[in-house]
């Protein structure tokens, strides 16, 4: 069975199909970008696109950038406000033609980790942030996820954390590496005061870039670049619709 991961992102939207055994793209990512509005209907047909670029796939695994209960978003922080309460599962699934599972985009980063990458075997509390167009984060307690925690939405400086240290937030403020590493201590000390991690894992696209920024952070907690770096979405977004509930179509 070949299983499709598709990650839906603020800036683009991309898939592949995925090795499930390797924990690895089993072909190379197809991308476009986020259509602007991204409204329901734009969206769904970009996500289509990318899925008619590969043949013979049995099942799609797909992310969104917010909430997710039973297929169903619940918000909408970095796409158009259209998204809340929308039948993602069902729309999806009818456009591509093939079972579909929708899960927050972080959840699906963190559930890779968790079994392919720097949170394999880890036991105790390990949260993991992606710094994106927003920040996501995934929580997990002993290798179990708990879902939808979106711990980027915590204040920080009086507005959400992700308008100050996600890494657009580095990019509309024109700072330099050592400017955005302190607001991401900030942050990252936010989330220990409140959590208390065994492991904090740093992904999203800046993981390709840890070494400019994660040594100048200091925290108490054991702080990692995600292994499966930008890919970490598209294989756990695989990997929940092989074990997860699918919507079909």
């Amino acid at each position: 069975m070949t299983t499709l991961g598709i990650d839906i992102g603020g800036s683009g939207i991309k898939g592949a199909p995925v090795d499930l055994d390797a924990g690895d793209l089993a072909d190379k990512r197809y991308r476009v970008e986020t259509p602007q509005p991204a409204t329901v209907d734009r969206v769904v047909e970009t996500v289509a696109e990318v899925a008619r670029q590969f043949a013979d796939v049995d099942t799609v695994g797909i992310t969104f950038p917010g909430v997710v209960v039973g297929g169903v978003t619940r918000t909408a922080a970095n796409v158009d406000k259209a998204w809340i309460d929308a039948p993602a599962a069902e729309l999806f699934a009818r456009a591509i033609g093939r079972p579909v599972t929708v899960l927050n985009d972080a959840d699906a980063a963190g559930i890779a980790e968790m079994t392919y990458g720097a949170g394999r075997n880890q036991h105790g509390t390990t949260v993991m942030l992606t710094f994106g167009t927003g920040i996501g984060s995934a929580l997990f307690r002993d290798g179990q996820l708990v879902p939808n925690t979106e711990f980027g939405h915590l204040e920080l400086d009086g507005v959400d954390a992700e308008v100050r240290a996600s890494d657009r937030a580095r990019d509309i403020d024109d700072l330099s590496w050592p400017q955005w590493a302190q607001r991401v201590q900030r942050y990252l000390r936010h989330v220990e005061q409140l959590l208390q991690p065994d492991l904090m894992i740093i992904g999203g696209g800046v993981s390709k870039k840890a070494e400019k920024f994660l040594p100048l952070i200091e925290v108490r907690t054991p702080l990692v670049p995600a292994v499966l770096q930008n890919n970490a979405g598209i294989i756990g977004a695989a990997l929940a619709a092989d074990q997860g509930t699918k919507v079909r179509a």
